[in-house]
C-alpha cells in the first residue's frame, strides 16, 4: 500500500519497517500470537539482483546481531506452479496436492496423484524428495522433473541465487516441495535457520503480484523477523550498571554527567527528597566530589 498509493514511484523503491503484527495461530509450539516484527521490502526490479540484495541484507543483520552459523533453506513456487499449470488442474485437486506436498504426507501424495499422466504423476511424487544440498537436489531435479521453460528457469534461479549467498551463511539448502506462502510468493522463498531455534529465525521471497490487490502491481521481494526470537538467540549480556549522581545547581556536576553520558555510561540523578536504594536503581558508583573535582567512587 505504501508503494502503490503514498510513494507511487517509477523506479526501485527501497523500505524497511518495525512494529507489532498479530497473527491468528503462534507459527511454532514455542511462538507467540504478536511478534515484533522487522523486515525490509525492495519493490520495482523483477532480477536476480533484488533477491541475492534482499536475502544478503538479511544475513548481514544476522551477523551484525553475532547470530552466525546460519543456514538458508531456499525453494522456488514456480516448480509446483508450473506443473499445475500444464496439468490443466481443477482448483480442488491443486489444493489437496498443495496440502499434501507442504505435509510431504507421500500416501495422500500417491492417492490424489493416481488419475494424473505418468510425467505428471512423477514429477510431483518425486517432489518431495527433492531437499537437501543445492548441487546435489538440483542434479536430480534437472534429472527427474519434465523439461518445462518455467521449471528450467526456477532451478536456474536457485543455482545462481544459492551461489551468491555460499560466502555468507555456513550451508544452503533446497526443498522443491517448501510451498510456503505458495497462494502469495510469486518465485523465490527462503527461510533462515540456527542451531538454537528450532523455528526459521527469517522467512522470505518474491511476492510480485501482492500490489494488485492495491491496485498497483509490482515486482517485490522481502524478509520479515520477529525480534523477540532474535533476541533469544543472543549470548548472554553482562548488565548494565548505572552512576548515581546528586541533584545540584552546579555548572561542573552537570558538565560531568553530560560528559559521562555521551561516551555511553547510565546516570540517575538523585531528586530532592528522594530515597534512592542502588540496587534498585541498578547503581554500583556514585559521582562525588572529591579534592575539588566530580569523582566515580564504586558503592
Amino acid at each position: 500500500r505504501i508503494d502503490a498509493h503514498l510513494l507511487n514511484r517509477r523506479g526501485v523503491a527501497r523500505l524497511c519497517y518495525a512494529g507489532s503484527v498479530l497473527h491468528t495461530q503462534p507459527v511454532g509450539l514455542t511462538r507467540t500470537r504478536e511478534l515484533l516484527q522487522i523486515g525490509a521490502e525492495l519493490y520495482g526490479h523483477s532480477g536476480l539482483e533484488s533477491d541475492l540484495e534482499i536475502q544478503q541484507l538479511l544475513l548481514c543483520s544476522l551477523a551484525l546481531l553475532g547470530i552466525e552459523d546460519v543456514h538458508m533453506d531456499l525453494g522456488h513456487v514456480g516448480v509446483f506452479r508450473a506443473l499445475v499449470q500444464h496439468a490443466d488442474l481443477d482448483k480442488n485437486l491443486e489444493s489437496a496436492l498443495f496440502v499434501a506436498l507442504q505435509n510431504k504426507d507421500s500416501t495422500a501424495l500417491k492417492e490424489l496423484v493416481q488419475p494424473l499422466d505418468e510425467v505428471l504423476r512423477g514429477a510431483l511424487l518425486v517432489l518431495p524428495t527433492l531437499y537437501g544440498g543445492c548441487e546435489d537436489v538440483l542434479a536430480r531435479a534437472y534429472k527427474l522433473l519434465p523439461d518445462y521453460p518455467e521449471i528450467s528457469v526456477a532451478l536456474a534461479d536457485l543455482q545462481a541465487v544459492s551461489n551468491g549467498l555460499q560466502p555468507l551463511v555456513s550451508s544452503v539448502g533446497i526443498d522443491l516441495a517448501d510451498l510456503r506462502g505458495y497462494h502469495y510468493h510469486s518465485g523465490i522463498v527462503f527461510a533462515a535457520y540456527h542451531a538454537d531455534s528450532c523455528d526459521a529465525i527469517a522467512l522470505g521471497g518474491r511476492y510480485d503480484d501482492l500490489g494488485k490487490s492495491f491496485g498497483r502491481a509490482r515486482a517485490a521481494t522481502g524478509f520479515s523477523m520477529d525480534l523477540r526470537q532474535l533476541y533469544s538467540l543472543l549470548p548472554v549480556q553482562a548488565p548494565l550498571f548505572a552512576i548515581r549522581a546528586p541533584y545540584l545547581d552546579d555548572p561542573a556536576l552537570n558538565a560531568e554527567i553530560a560528559r559521562l553520558r555521551e561516551v555511553g555510561e547510565v546516570v540517575v540523578v538523585s531528586l530532592p527528597g528522594s530515597v534512592d536504594c542502588p540496587v534498585e536503581l541498578q547503581c554500583d558508583r556514585d559521582l562525588v566530589l572529591r579534592e575539588g573535582g566530580w569523582q566515580l567512587v564504586s558503592l
